[in-house]
């Protein structure tokens, strides 16, 4: 949330309820399904007062870190996974954003243009990957205007107006189609998770297909579960303001429905702490668990806290910074209390550095990412924590706390808990053997 001073919106939403802190903070204690009310009181640690009260503060992240405890004890998971984002192209604007590049910079031959990855090079960067044991590729792009979900899609978009589609000739590097991507990163078992919503709107734009029609032809390509990213905040006037290209609340809603309908797994999103406010943190938790009720479809939450360098947003004096440490645990910690029909919930080391991000383990956290291998959306909007962690860093981090650490699967059907001794390394992927996963690999992948 901005800093006192940043520019005010006219929300129709207002953080204010009829219900009071002790009574919201009594439900959660009880395990009692919490409403919107009850979470905007926890979120503010009372509308009754302004600013964050520590003592209730800390009563909120001791009830969630309880529930924790019931819900899925003291592991602490992590997966092996490498980030494979195909494109940097894209034309939708988000003021959040600094990943993204102008898709017409990609017609000329401009060096700082961002960069575009075919589909024989999406496939070497997994090949290398599975060959370290990673299990999981996980791949969220841009829109480039170029991009269609198959030949046949390109030939039905072509010299159609207004489907922001340009033929690949237009641009230096031909991304290929969505299937092309997916067959070309399905090497060796990985586990592929991608196509967020607005990836699959831009895979179906111009065509009367359906979200499980198209999430089903990427099933068949190779696609194993579909991440919930694009949310930002599920209210819409807040998406017209920081996001006004993108697709609206019920429209992610029905493409999240989709993804479920054909057979994915998926996970959610919430990216805070810019120009929204604590309701419609509240509000955007009550879509996701509503979701979840229809589905059960999402394997974990993961909390996004907004970092500002780079952005458009700070750039142009919409916001004076991201979230504070305490409200990043808060959003945490009623995540936990909030979302009772969603078992895992992610801490960021990316977006909070190691220490915070530990310390979110004992707010209602239960899980700390992956190792990543290659970072790029949060490091080129300004975040400074890096770009990979290994299984010993891993277990020396959650060992630190007092907490086990669990090597995963992408829905956490599969779990390792990590030896006493090392040196670590994965044994879940489809070619691990137990090598830390910088060394050089001992078992080649297959083409």
């Amino acid at each position: 949330m901005s800093e006192p001073g940043a520019p005010s919106f006219d929300w129709e939403h207002e953080v204010e309820t009829d219900q009071s802190f002790e009574n919201a903070l009594s439900k959660a204690r009880a395990g009692d399904r919490l409403d919107v009310d009850d979470a905007t009181e926890l979120l503010a640690t009372g509308t009754d007062r302004a600013g964050l009260d520590r003592e209730r503060t800390e009563a909120v992240l001791q009830a969630a870190d309880q529930r924790r405890r019931e819900v899925v004890g003291d592991e602490v998971t992590f997966i092996a996974n490498v980030n494979n984002n195909v494109t940097t192209a894209c034309n939708t604007g988000c003021l959040f954003c600094n990943f993204k590049d102008a898709a017409s910079r990609f017609e000329g031959d401009d060096p700082e243009a961002g960069y575009t990855r075919t589909p024989a090079e999406s496939r070497e960067v997994v090949r290398d990957a599975v060959r370290r044991g990673v299990y999981e590729v996980c791949s969220v792009s841009g829109l480039h205007p170029a991009l269609a979900l198959d030949a046949d899609h390109r030939e039905a978009l072509a010299g159609r107006e207004g489907v922001n589609y340009r033929p690949p000739e237009v641009y230096g590097t031909d991304p290929g189609t969505y299937i092309e991507q997916l067959r070309a990163m399905a090497v060796d078992g990985v586990h592929v998770h991608s196509m967020t919503p607005e990836e699959a709107e831009h895979a179906l734009r111009g065509t009367d297909r359906t979200y499980r029609e198209t999430y089903t032809r990427l099933r068949e390509a190779g696609l194993d579960s579909a991440p919930g990213t694009a949310a930002e905040i599920l209210v819409d006037e807040v998406r017209e303001a920081i996001c006004p290209g993108k697709i609206d609340s019920a429209e992610w809603v029905q493409a999240m429905e989709g993804a479920a309908a054909a057979g994915l797994d998926l996970t959610a999103t919430i990216m805070y702490g810019h120009v929204e406010n604590i309701r419609h943190r509240a509000l955007h938790l009550d879509v996701v668990r509503d979701l979840q009720d229809r589905t059960g479809a999402i394997t974990e939450f993961v909390p996004l806290s907004f970092v500002h360098p780079n952005t458009p947003l700070y750039e142009q004096g919409l916001v004076d910074g991201g979230p504070s440490p305490a409200e990043d645990a808060l959003m945490i910690a009623v995540s936990r209390l909030f979302l009772d029909n969603v078992d895992h919930l992610q801490s960021s080391w990316v977006k909070f550095g190691d220490e915070r991000a530990l310390q979110l383990l004992s707010c209602g956290a239960d899980d700390l990412m992956g190792t990543i291998l290659s970072e790029e959306i949060t490091t080129r909007a300004g975040g400074t924590h890096g770009e990979f962690r290994s299984f010993d860093d891993y277990a020396r981090m959650i060992r630190a706390i007092g907490r086990e650490p669990v090597e995963r699967s992408t829905d956490y059907r599969q779990r390792r808990p990590l030896p006493e001794d090392g040196p670590y390394g994965p044994r879940l992927g489809p070619r691990a053997d137990g090598t830390p996963i910088l060394d050089e690999p001992s078992l080649p992948a297959d083409d």
